[in-house]
């Protein structure tokens, strides 16, 4: 699917890594959180930030393998936080407002997101509602010409750093799938909180360097031009919004298992047993090749995917495929790997533990896996009533 374009692309991505972001992944780990405002503009600059963003609004204007491509080379990071922090800024909170929102919205809020002079964070689950998003209870009431926002919001990565957030909060009616509007929400004045919203830090399992924010709103304004296209429109915008995000996570995922197994590879080979090597024993090597075999499938399944977006096709359903399938390889391959690294495998200061705590976030976030199957389910005619 890529031309010599696309691995240029690449390239860039993995200098820009090399150089920027390689050499402080263990401080940015040991501190559990990395200067998102620094590295961002160093990747808006480098024009990264809105590879298949309106030119107009500062993107590069490329169709959608182009992210794709993107995607991939991020997953290069040696730690799964920051790369999630980047797909935050670009396949998880602005998809909704490059596509739906108002010029004057995009200006405001798109334009400087993707130079990396800010830093966004999404704004859907809640302590009461994870997965499942029409559950949500934050509202934004109006008053006048605003919207006064009450309510929290959980689990929100970048949260402790960002600029704005891209929220979705009940804006009236009792149709859970249509009483619902996503909002740019200002969360800083002048570098500091404003008033009504507060934040707790979350420590987590893994993903340590990126910062993940309980927030609260207590009666907190923002103008109701600040809505991303229509009013009641928000769910359907947000479950658009996932397709990307969790492909998102499905490519990034691709390259840091590789990587994995390449790094197992290499460990077993040196490493020593009764007179041979780990790699030397056909139960290790036949079990890698397993592996790359199903890392190769999700590979091409994602593929496939991107190329039905590209058509204008609904995706729904591949990216789901997607997103159940690398986070199940993420356990197995994760644990699989650890397991051959011996003692060494159970010990922080190696790659293979560090990504056996962050990958396993995927079959968590975005839409569990569950949530996955009954996606799946739903497009077969299998579920209950629906047939």
């Amino acid at each position: 699917m890529f031309t010599p374009e696309h691995l240029e692309l690449q390239a860039t991505v993995r200098r820009l890594i090399d150089r920027e972001i390689t050499p402080y992944i263990d401080k940015w780990e040991s501190d559990e959180i990395f200067p998102a405002h620094t590295v961002f503009k160093k990747l808006g600059s480098a024009g990264l930030l809105g590879v298949n963003k309106p030119v107009e609004f500062g993107g590069m204007g490329l169709d959608y393998t182009f992210e794709i491509a993107f995607c991939e080379a991020i997953g290069e990071i040696g730690c799964g936080g920051v790369g999630m922090a980047i797909a935050v800024q670009t396949d998880m909170a602005t998809p909704a407002l490059a596509r739906h929102g108002s010029d004057e919205l995009r200006e405001l809020f798109l334009k400087p997101t993707i130079a990396g002079d800010y830093v966004v964070c999404l704004g859907v689950s809640e302590s009461g509602a994870g997965s499942d998003v029409a559950s949500v209870k934050t509202t934004a009431t109006k008053d006048g010409d605003d919207y006064v926002i009450n309510g929290s919001k959980m689990w929100i990565t970048n949260g402790t750093q960002a600029d704005w957030m891209c929220l979705l909060a009940n804006t009236g009616g009792d149709n859970v799938h249509r009483n619902k509007s996503l909002i740019c929400l200002p969360l800083r004045e002048n570098g500091k909180l404003r008033e009504g919203i507060t934040m707790q830090k979350i420590k987590k399992v893994g993903m340590w360097s990126s910062d993940t924010a309980q927030v609260f709103f207590d009666n907190v304004r923002v103008p109701q031009r600040y809505r991303i296209g229509e009013e009641g429109h928000g769910f359907t915008y947000q479950m658009q919004q996932f397709q990307e995000e969790r492909l998102s996570g499905a490519t990034r995922r691709v390259t840091a298992l590789s990587n994995v197994i390449e790094e197992t590879v290499a460990y077993t080979r040196e490493r020593k047993a009764f007179g041979r090597s780990i790699l030397d024993n056909q139960a290790v090597h036949f079990r890698l090749a397993e592996l790359k075999t199903q890392v190769e499938l999700l590979r091409s399944l994602i593929y496939r995917a991107a190329q039905v977006h590209m058509r204008g096709q609904d995706m729904t359903e591949l990216a789901s495929m997607a997103k159940l399938t690398a986070g199940r390889l993420c356990r197995e391959v994760t644990d699989g790997c650890l397991q051959y690294w011996g003692g060494m495998g159970f010990t922080w200061e190696n790659s293979v533990s560090r990504a056996w705590r962050d990958l396993r976030l995927i079959s968590i976030g975005g839409g569990a896996d569950e949530i996955m199957l009954t996606i799946i389910c739903k497009h077969m005619g299998t579920l209950p009533g629906r047939r």
